[in-house]
């Protein structure tokens, strides 16, 4: 028994020299070949079966795994992760373009927005309470506001001034041409906000808004006081930060809403937390005829209903009220549900949507008007928000994680020129 022991053990380090040599040279393999295990031995051998494999995500979105940033060698085109599932996605896509990580220094970015008349980018990075602009002449990323108040959404509205939710005030604002600041809103029937998300212009004056309580935190604003559902046993400190500003934003988290706020002034709700729980991202078709909402899931300390994470969309009517609500896609993928976030619309009406998920799936989903799926951009990270810049709003720019890309489109976004 011993010697049969002692002759399987042989048996195992010869194979294994055999594959080592192999890797070595062709020529050492063939001289070794002698020393192979048969298929009958090595069924034989339980020394020499491979551990089972466990099943895991996929981790690169291309073969070979791509490279990133400045320094990675040009990528080739068509871009590999520029995928078209449907023929009228090719049309919307500049065949010579790639995609580009254009910086990393962040840390969750969020809100792109385009200024025509800076001719810059304009991105919050919510955790760390700083507004960025990505410059077009120069490609460079500056600070642009050093604190804040860890603003997530914004927008220029038609007039060109800059509108930016702010979760730590729990506020909407909007910076005016002479450099003033207006709170356009921060409470709602006597109740203050929970943490604006994201917002909109419209032609007509007015600024539609989401306000889910993801900012009801310490990491992108701050949490409710001791008895709120975002601090239900007081535990966390919620005024920390207010010395810096003399000031904290709402006390208590509320119901989610999708605001309206007229040119009056006026704060209308058009979508109340049971016709569309945890409202997040939301977009105009090109026509304004179509309001798109995205229900995301329930975050911590949620009230109330748990989200579906699919995107709605609703018919607007003269009165500005919101009806003829119906699903345009569930963000079902392949067996996965997808995370959507962030949104916007294209000239031709297509919906760009930012979306999390499983490495390999994430990036952007392209849906046309009628909520099929027609395209996806692959990146290595899920995207919270887009939108189009460049002086002809023909860019796509994209916040991921703590980076920001960019791809050249055949398209236009459909937003304020």
């Amino acid at each position: 028994m011993e010697k049969r022991h002692r002759s399987m053990q042989r048996r195992t380090v010869l194979q294994g020299l055999a594959s080592v040599s192999a890797g070595v040279s062709a020529g050492v393999s063939a001289s070794m070949s002698a020393l192979a295990v048969s298929p009958a031995a090595r069924a034989a051998d339980h020394t020499a079966e491979p551990p089972p494999e466990t099943a895991r995500p996929a981790d690169v979105t291309t073969t070979p795994p791509r490279q990133w940033g400045p320094s990675a060698p040009p990528a080739y085109a068509p871009d590999p992760d520029v995928i078209v599932i449907d023929r009228t996605f090719r049309d919307l896509l500049f065949s010579a373009a790639t995609l580009h990580r254009v910086w990393d220094k962040g840390t969750w970015l969020e809100g792109p927005a385009w200024s025509a008349e800076g001719r810059y980018l304009l991105l919050s990075d919510t955790v760390t309470s700083r507004q960025y602009r990505y410059l077009w002449e120069t490609g460079e990323v500056t600070v642009f506001r050093p604190e804040s108040y860890h603003s997530n959404g914004n927008t220029f509205d038609y007039q060109g001034r800059q509108i930016s939710c702010e979760h730590f005030l729990r506020r909407v604002i909007r910076w005016e041409h002479d450099g003033s600041v207006r709170v356009m809103a921060d409470r709602y029937e006597g109740h203050a906000l929970n943490s604006p998300n994201d917002v909109v212009a419209h032609p007509d004056g007015s600024v539609w808004f989401t306000d889910p309580g993801y900012g009801d935190g310490f990491t992108e604003g701050h949490a409710d006081e001791p008895g709120g559902d975002a601090n239900p046993d007081g535990r966390i400190r919620w005024r920390i930060g207010e010395e810096l500003i003399g000031e904290i934003g709402g006390l208590k988290r509320q119901q989610d809403h999708t605001f309206r706020i007229d040119p009056s002034g006026r704060i209308e709700c058009v979508l109340t937390q049971e016709r569309l729980p945890n409202p997040n991202g939301l977009c105009f078709s090109p026509d304004h005829s179509r309001l798109y909402v995205i229900s995301t899931g329930k975050q911590a300390g949620g009230y109330g209903h748990d989200g579906d994470q699919a995107v709605h969309v609703f018919d607007v009517q003269k009165d500005n009220t919101l009806s003829n609500a119906r699903l345009l896609t569930n963000m079902h993928f392949e067996g996965v549900q997808m995370g959507p976030d962030g949104m916007k619309a294209d000239i031709f009406g297509n919906l760009w949507c930012g979306v999390s998920g499983p490495l390999g799936l994430c990036g952007v989903f392209v849906f046309n008007p009628e909520g099929q799926l027609i395209g996806r951009i692959r990146l290595p990270h899920g995207v919270s928000n887009l939108t189009f810049g460049g002086p002809k709003r023909n860019w796509l720019f994209m916040c991921a994680g703590e980076s920001l890309y960019r791809l050249q489109v055949n398209t236009q976004g459909a937003g304020p020129a």
